[in-house]
């Protein structure tokens, strides 16, 4: 891509940010306020300690942690010495983030302490007792150096104060020498999306396509320098890092990251730091319209809601802008292996678009409908929808059968997902090939969660389905066969489940059957289990 040099790379963006929004307040993090101009030291700082700490150009690093400042810091100091990202979902067990940081090849870890009544550290050295690696972890060889968020931190890993006080005889100029050798076609992260296999696989995305998907993204959803940005999405998300985060730094906006989702939180934020800007799953809008003491609290600062492409209510739409006075509502459709963005409503468009459509395709990409056989369909036909263009992703790591799986030779990206394109190019999800559900805005991917439900020794077989949950959207039902003379009851089966898996991907409810219903192929009929469960 000729064009990559113009769109730079993200430590550049960091720095530019430091400089032209300087007096700019960029983080809130409860009573920490952080200027532009302070972020960009402390970025810096990170960086140092990183190099410091035998931080290569191309290294992995990961990080395992909530929404927080010193993510953000960790994370961009990170990319900042050239490494790569790699973001763990804050949900994950200890084996599943042990799972992500051997396949990546990460060399160092910043994790947090404790979050949600989970020692994460704990999770992990339980996870990784066993092994013949010399570092930290037994388990992850690769891994040479774990760094915990926090003030203390067991004797063989390091705290945050002491990983950044290593870096002091960095200098700055050092830091800006590297950072100037990072290019901008080079990987900026690797963000693992589970996939039909159930494995996670990780999406390699460029700097150039980040900042440029995100300058669109900035454009038409209108954000400008001064915007006060609760970012409730989680940073391990593409929408969470890359239209909260690197957004913000191109636009001067305040970001007040929140780490979980809780409704009371939510008002109680966009009252008291006068918020404008609220992206997230549509279940986030509609319990703070719901919420019994919404009308106690000032919403009135509140101009931009970005929401994603599970299905939108018109009546969510007109209520946003009614009741809340909330002048652009938005929807987007994306996916991680095309940098979080595909498609998205202009601000000029009518309520009833923005409600039953994702939008059309982003400038500088293109989208189709196909049917099995790979032949375009007209609008208006529901067919799996491909996208080409600047954003897809340049594969998955280390996984060629994957990549030739989900792209094409002339490079369009399967998404898995079934959609119909209207006469203007507007794009309505119908439904996913991968049958994949989305519960509370996470995704949850029913042949990952079979695999592990496999795992229990009474199960002979098993089938999850995603079904529509008022609270949620969606939640899974499992459907099980036990293993001959077994008892395993439900309840028993869903205990299991919550110390095996996120919890998000726990089903709510058994059913136990004689056998699965099964095609010629072996294949599960899952349209009959959900006629079933209708």
């Amino acid at each position: 891509m000729g064009g990559d040099v113009e769109w730079g790379a993200v430590p550049g963006l960091v720095r530019s940010a430091a400089e032209r929004y300087a007096d700019v307040e960029a983080v809130v993090e409860g009573r920490t306020r952080v200027t532009y101009a302070e972020l960009g030291a402390r970025v810096e700082r990170a960086a140092a300690a990183c190099m410091a700490h035998g931080v290569r150009i191309g290294d992995r690093v990961a990080v395992w942690a909530p929404n927080s400042l010193d993510w953000m810091v960790a994370a961009l100091g990170a990319v900042s010495a050239g490494a790569v990202l790699v973001p763990l979902n804050t949900r994950f067990k200890g084996a599943e983030a042990a799972d992500v940081l051997r396949r990546s090849g990460a060399r160092l870890l910043f994790v947090t302490g404790t979050f949600l009544g989970t020692s994460y550290v704990a999770a992990l050295r339980g996870a990784t007792a066993h092994g013949d690696g010399t570092g930290p972890l037994p388990g992850l060889p690769a891994l040479e150096q774990v760094v915990v968020l926090a003030d203390d931190a067991p004797a063989e890993f390091h705290t945050w104060k002491d990983f950044l006080a290593g870096g002091e005889g960095v200098s700055g100029a050092d830091v800006r020498a590297r950072s100037a050798d990072v290019s901008p076609s080079s990987p900026s992260d690797i963000v693992f999306t589970s996939g039909t296999t159930g494995r996670p696989k990780g999406a390699v995305i460029t700097h150039a396509q980040t900042l440029r998907a995100y300058e669109v993204w900035s454009d038409l959803a209108g954000l400008r320098r001064g915007d006060r940005y609760l970012i409730v999405n989680p940073f391990f998300h593409t929408f969470g890092y890359k239209a909260g985060v690197i957004a913000c730094l191109m636009r001067g906006a305040t970001m007040i990251p929140q780490p979980v989702f809780d409704v009371d939180t939510v008002l109680a934020n966009v009252a008291a730091e006068r918020v404008s800007v609220l992206p997230g799953p549509p279940t986030l809008h509609q319990s703070l319209l719901d919420h019994p003491a919404r009308t106690a609290h000032d919403l009135s600062a509140l101009r931009l809601v970005v929401t994603g492409a599970a299905v939108v209510p018109l009546r969510l739409v007109e209520r946003l802008r009614g009741e809340l006075g909330v002048d652009t509502v938005l929807t987007a459709y994306g996916l991680s292996e095309a940098s979080g963005i595909v498609t998205m409503c202009r601000r000029d468009d009518a309520p009833s678009v923005i409600a039953a459509t994702s939008g059309r395709p982003i400038p500088g990409t293109q989208v189709r409908t196909v049917n099995p056989d790979g032949v375009t369909l007209p609008a208006g036909v529901p067919g799996e929808i491909l996208v080409r263009g600047f954003n897809v992703m340049r594969g998955y790591y280390e996984d060629e059968a994957a990549t030739a799986e989900a792209l094409t030779p002339d490079g369009w990206l399967r998404t898995g997902d079934v959609g119909v394109l209207d006469e203007s190019g507007n794009l309505r999800i119908t439904d996913r090939v991968k049958d994949m559900y989305i519960v509370g805005g996470f995704n949850a991917y029913p042949a990952e969660i079979e695999q592990r439900l496999g795992l229990h020794p009474d199960v002979a077989d098993v089938a999850v389905i995603g079904v529509p949950d008022a609270r949620l959207g969606e939640v899974g039902t499992a459907y099980v066969v036990r293993r001959p003379g077994a008892r395993l009851t439900g309840d028993e089966l869903i205990a299991w489940a919550r110390h095996e898996m996120a919890n998000y991907k726990v089903p709510r409810a058994v059913e136990f059957v004689g056998e699965l219903p099964r095609n010629a192929s072996g294949k599960v009929l899952k349209g009959e289990l959900r006629d079933r469960l209708m």
